[in-house]
């Protein structure tokens, strides 16, 4: 069964950092896309970041681009977000997840994954 556990969530003052980790168990990792997706409150859950299989295309929600970072490292079966420039909005939930199969596409959508962590907090004040 495919578990995923993220870390790495907190308090930061707006322009300061955070790095996200998530670790994943049950299944071959290299063999799978993944994303990290987000929660405010009232709010739906969206798309953040996505890596594929490899360690190859990556992919960004326009919100984050320029200021997130998604990496992966097989061998540790780690999925990373670094965060740097936070804003107050970036405030929420955030999210691992991964998809059932192996895909490459439609990896923006919260309807592509079908396994997901727990959640880690990241509340970033102005």
């Amino acid at each position: 069964q495919v578990q995923l556990v993220e870390s790495g969530g907190g308090l930061v003052q707006a322009g300061g950092s955070l790095r996200l980790s998530c670790a994943a168990s049950g299944r071959t990792f290299s063999n799978y896309a993944m994303g990290w997706f987000r929660q405010a409150p009232g709010k739906e859950r969206e798309f953040v970041a996505a890596i594929t299989w490899i360690s190859g295309p990556t992919y960004y929600a326009n919100y984050v681009q320029g200021r997130f970072t998604i990496s992966r490292d097989n061998a540790k079966n780690t999925l990373y977000l670094q965060m740097n420039s936070l804003k107050p909005e970036d405030t929420a939930v955030y999210y691992c997840a991964a998809p059932p199969v192996w895909q490459t596409t439609m990896l923006h959508s919260v309807k592509t994954y079908a396994y997901w962590g727990q959640g880690t907090q990241v509340t970033v004040s102005s």
